[in-house]
């Protein structure tokens, strides 16, 4: 029997919000991250079977969890499991007489005190390669699809989807358990969680496809993961600077769409809508995070970059002559096609489209941006206001066939057009 439109879509809007906390959350019990997906893929299929004729439950995030669970229960039932640690995750799932609600919301009592957080460190383990930590984390918690991870990595979406197949295998093999490292052993694995934070952050800001350009959700669940470890790691600037970093993005995100979802560009947004409590709170982690001296990291450095437009009241007061200081900066420290990208678009607002494009054309040849749309779309910019109008819209319409997000291929072609 067909589902009705409405019906899918309201699951597919819970399955992605409420996915990871899912995960988390089983994975907690079992003590095994295979088996929680598994389970929680379980609890999706009853929600297929079921919703269409009941309707979606008031709480639908604790209805899969408690379907989750019964299926677990069952499953424990069925092998006739006589390993001590099973048996006993059987008796402790069916004795629990607390809600739904509170399994969801249940706080574990560790120093980490989030499930989602607590699963990050745990797929981030030392044993496996820090690609496939990254991309088995946001797989399974960031609620990133597989083009989104290939999208973030410059990849294609086969190697991601090996990658995350033998990180599993590999996590299996050793056996690692669904634990959270001791705290000396949490700075191993510090860079591998600021990266997934970092990336679940960015699909939200702006993302990949579908019919939404931003997905505040994803933003909400990164800022609140951050400020968790900015407790966990208070003497790590790296960490600070990217609660500054993603403080300062997400006080732009009411700015960043119209009421009908189209977006709205960095300069042509409405500053007064953009949220300065989330500002001044970026602002102080930024301060926290220059307290402890030294050389800026890359996150630390990319705030101070999102401080520069934070700070100005209007597009024209922008420093983009610092901004440009801060991407080389930021170029020798994380050599990227990406961070070269964002440097000649701050090249071209300090002086002028033609310093910008002698930075484009020198990497618009790297493997690592083929297929990236934002290569054509920047690049037609800044031929537009060359005056180089065909090559324009050549570039601009490349862009628009490349990217699989809709909001973001009609600005294209917009653009495309009004040349």
């Amino acid at each position: 029997m067909a589902i009705p439109q409405k019906v899918a879509e309201a699951i597919d809007a819970v399955w992605r919000i409420e996915s990871a906390r899912l995960i988390a959350g089983l994975a907690r019990m079992a003590g095994d991250i295979g088996v929680a997906e598994d389970l929680a893929q379980d609890a999706l299929v009853a929600a297929l079977e079921q919703w269409p004729a009941s309707g979606v439950p008031d709480n639908p995030g604790a209805w899969l969890m408690a379907t989750a669970k019964h299926r677990a229960i069952d499953q424990l039932r069925r092998r006739k499991m006589l390993d001590r640690k099973h048996e006993h995750l059987g008796r402790e799932m069916e004795s629990r007489q607390v809600s739904p609600e509170s399994d969801l919301a249940e706080a574990i009592d560790d120093h980490v005190g989030d499930d989602l957080l607590r699963l990050i460190f745990t797929t981030c383990h030392p044993v496996l390669t820090t690609e496939a930590r990254v991309a088995l984390t946001l797989r399974l918690l960031g609620g990133l699809t597989t083009d989104e991870i290939a999208r973030a990595f410059l990849q294609p979406k086969a190697t991601i989807q090996q990658r995350i197949v033998r990180a599993k295998r590999t996590l299996a093999a050793a056996r690692v358990p669904f634990e959270v490292p001791a705290r000396a052993e949490l700075a191993a694995r510090l860079g591998s969680v600021l990266e997934v934070i970092y990336l679940i952050f960015n699909e939200g800001y702006s993302a990949t496809a579908g019919e939404d350009w931003v997905r505040p959700a994803l933003c909400e669940d990164a800022l609140r993961l951050a400020r968790i470890l900015a407790e966990l790691a208070p003497e790590e600037p790296e960490v600070h600077g990217l609660v500054a970093l993603l403080e300062i993005q997400a006080s732009r995100i009411r700015a960043r769409v119209t009421p009908a979802g189209e977006p709205i560009l960095l300069l042509q947004q409405d500053r007064g809508r953009w949220d300065h409590l989330l500002i001044s709170r970026g602002l102080a982690a930024l301060e926290r995070a220059e307290a402890f001296g030294g050389v800026y990291g890359p996150y630390a450095l990319q705030a101070a970059i999102a401080a520069c437009h934070a700070r100005a009241h209007t597009p024209e007061e922008t420093d983009w002559t610092r901004i440009v200081a801060l991407y080389d900066a930021l170029a020798q420290l994380m050599p990227s096609p990406v961070v070269e990208l964002n440097r000649a678009v701050a090249l071209s607002m300090a002086f002028g489209p033609a310093a910008g494009l002698e930075v484009i054309d020198a990497v618009k040849g790297d493997p690592a941006l083929a297929g990236y749309h934002l290569l054509p779309s920047v690049r037609g910019d800044l031929l537009a206001k060359l005056g180089r109008l065909e090559e324009a819209r050549a570039e601009l319409k490349h862009a628009a066939e490349l990217t699989h997000n809709v909001r973001e291929r009609n600005l294209l072609l917009k653009k495309m057009e009004a040349l």
